[in-house]
């Protein structure tokens, strides 16, 4: 699988690690309850299809990417800054 780093171009995706499902938003710190945290930490779906997933370049420019993946094919649909995904989300949460 070869994912397309915004900063360095395609790359193998030994250059990247894994972190896991890119759609729980972390509770707020010490005010979250203890079942928010175990929802949280480890509670995740398993979906089979398109998937966001946060994906570290460590062997690169060291960005964190949401890369939206399909999981049956590992066809890569979409790569971006986490930073803009989040901006994203928050401004989404912002609109009444």
């Amino acid at each position: 699988m070869r994912i397309d780093c915004p900063c360095c171009g395609l790359r193998d995706n030994g250059e990247f690690t894994y972190l896991g499902d890119a759609s729980p938003a972390r509770p707020d710190g010490m005010d979250a309850s203890p079942a928010a945290m175990l929802d949280y930490v480890y509670r995740r779906d398993n979906p089979a299809g398109p998937h966001r997933e946060l994906w570290y370049h460590g062997a690169g420019c060291r960005s964190w990417l949401v890369v939206t993946r399909d999981t049956r094919t590992h066809d890569i649909a979409e790569v971006a800054f986490a930073r803009d995904a989040a901006r994203a989300r928050d401004a989404e949460k912002a609109v009444p």
